[in-house]
């Protein structure tokens, strides 16, 4: 018997305006279905366009192309049917607990006894019972975000969509919120026919869900799509289930070649938000492991989610330190020569892989070297990136760039005046 389809998108594109004639596109070719009784994970590293899909999902934005059903109809705009949890918990200060819950029901037909009669059920659901008068001032993170969720709820949605939900919550509020939905959701007591999570976080997405996602970025695409038949309640330190993660890491972080390298006509080099000094320290502790790391053990062992750890090791593949094999880090003979290196060593071997591997700092260079004052305007650069990045990423890229070129002393930045500059190379002595 085939199950429902609740909820599918097909062929979706999403592009935003970056300039009078120049769109950025976010989401690329997504094509994607929702049965009932999934629970649906979406993963994928900042850029990938998570947030953006799962507004597409509910209807809050409308794609540039493709379409969006919802079982079996098309999606113009938000339904009641479909809820959304945001990351933010997105309360009312002024209203109570009950008050806010019952927001989720104004403009129903139901009396307002009927509506204080299901606001309070759900409170009650979601571990509430007995702060029904309190205000979100009152509450602490991991309560207002159950607030936030019953108010989800309190609509009986068909398809429940989770905005990285816990990603705000100290470690321990938001293990139990998992477990709490989870309860919820293999109880039976969950209004809603499928769930889908976005996150960030591959133990969240494994521990959770029962299908994942992974996208890739710049722009979003759907990169895999795998099947989490672990069975519930699941044990994180069995071998299954970290078998599963390494699976998800591996995807996430190969095939190497996915990652832009080069500047085209058609696409920029995306650099990964990395200082040096992170690199350098993630270099030096793989080397002090033999050069070579479990990146899901490692990121576990450093309490450091996905967003954080993998800026590093994509930086580090992209200068030639370092490379990825079936979910490992690896130092590469010039990575095990730069941990070993004296800091003006460093700087030297630095230098020289930042220019042969780095697209905008060798464009950079090339333009402070053309123009007789070796002086721009760091505008000049911007005007150049923001057409293949959004406002924000723009800066970003910049200042990633700036940031490598100052550590190899390729050029100087002046904040000052917003300016990079080459340096007078010191007189010879007469």
């Amino acid at each position: 018997m085939e199950r429902e389809i609740i909820h599918e998108v097909i062929g979706v594109n999403k592009t935003f305006q970056v300039g009078k004639n120049k769109e950025l596109p976010v989401l690329e070719n997504i094509n994607l279905k929702i049965f009932s009784g999934d629970f649906l994970a979406i993963l994928g590293q900042s850029g990938a366009g998570k947030s953006t899909l799962l507004r597409i999902m509910a209807g809050l934005i409308k794609p540039s192309q493709g379409k969006v059903l919802f079982k079996g109809k098309p999606l113009d705009m938000a339904n009641p049917k479909i809820a959304v949890v945001f990351q933010s918990f997105a309360l009312f200060p002024w209203y109570t607990v009950l008050e806010n819950v019952k927001i989720g029901l104004v403009g129903s037909e139901l009396s307002e006894e009927e509506i204080n009669e299901k606001a309070l059920k759900v409170i009650d659901l979601v571990g509430l019972d007995g702060f029904e008068d309190a205000y979100p001032r009152e509450l602490s993170g991991g309560m207002r975000q159950r607030v936030g969720i019953a108010r989800a709820l309190v609509v009986e949605p068909e398809l429940l969509l989770m905005d990285e939900p816990f990603s705000t919550l100290d470690v321990l509020t938001a293990d139990n919120l998992r477990g709490d939905i989870l309860d919820l959701w293999h109880s039976g007591k969950m209004p809603a026919k499928a769930i889908v999570l976005v996150s960030h976080n591959i133990e969240e997405a494994v521990s959770m869900a029962s299908r994942a996602v992974i996208m890739s970025y710049n722009p979003g695409k759907i990169k895999a799509e795998i099947k989490i038949d672990l069975p519930h309640p699941r044990d994180k330190n069995s071998r299954d289930f970290k078998f599963m993660l390494d699976k998800i890491y591996t995807i996430l972080v190969k095939p190497a070649e996915e990652v832009p390298r080069y500047l085209t006509s058609e696409k920029f080099q995306f650099l990964p938000h990395a200082k040096v000094g992170a690199i350098a320290g993630l270099i030096e502790l793989v080397h002090d492991r033999e050069g070579r790391v479990d990146i899901y053990a490692l990121s576990s062992e450093l309490s450091m989610e996905v967003d954080d750890i993998f800026p590093l090791i994509e930086a580090s593949v992209i200068l030639g330190f370092g490379e990825i094999k079936e979910g490992d880090f690896i130092l590469t003979e010039k990575g095990k020569k730069w941990a070993e290196a004296d800091t003006l060593e460093k700087k030297e071997i630095f230098k020289e892989a930042a220019l042969q591997n780095v697209q905008l700092i060798r464009q950079i260079m090339q333009v402070l070297s053309t123009i007789q004052k070796h002086r721009v305007s760091e505008e000049f650069f911007i005007d150049i990136l923001k057409n293949h990045f959004t406002p924000d990423e723009t800066w970003n890229q910049l200042e990633t760039a700036i940031d490598w070129g100052r550590y190899a002393e390729l050029f100087v930045y002046d904040y000052d005046a917003g300016e990079l500059y080459l340096e007078e190379p010191e007189p010879a002595d007469k």
